[in-house]
């Protein structure tokens, strides 16, 4: 399958690994918003620490404009290969396309996952 159009830059496996896994961890004891409608939502009003789009979405434009509010919003976010992969770790037993972090207690993980979007974004 091709990239979509709205991924800006390329996820290494290590990246989207630690993004899942930083959602789990909140979805156990912090906040989490799931599907695309929650996400954009906790964008929009500021809440959201990071953002996990999926990258095999049909149609694309469900998820589209959220890289671009994020980047509006100075809100990190992470694409990862699968919308199954965003639902188990968002604790659902359905796929999502997207979903974000609110609250989270794995602030150092958080930090180091900004950093890494923040350089891979440089470089494309």
């Amino acid at each position: 399958m091709s990239t979509p159009f709205y991924v800006t830059y390329q996820t290494t496996p290590e990246l989207e690994e630690k993004a899942l896994q930083l959602l789990k961890k909140a979805h156990e004891n912090g906040k989490v918003r799931k599907g695309t409608n929650e996400t954009t939502k906790a964008v929009e009003r500021g809440l959201a620490k990071l953002v996990v789009l999926a990258t095999d979405v049909q149609p694309p434009e469900v998820v589209a404009h959220l890289p671009l509010l994020c980047e509006e919003r100075k809100v990190p976010y992470v694409f990862v290969t699968s919308k199954q992969k965003i639902g188990e770790a968002a604790g659902l037993e359905v796929s999502a396309a997207a979903a974000c972090v609110v609250e989270t207690q794995e602030k150092d993980l958080l930090a180091e996952i900004t950093n890494t979007i923040l350089s891979l974004k440089q470089k494309k």
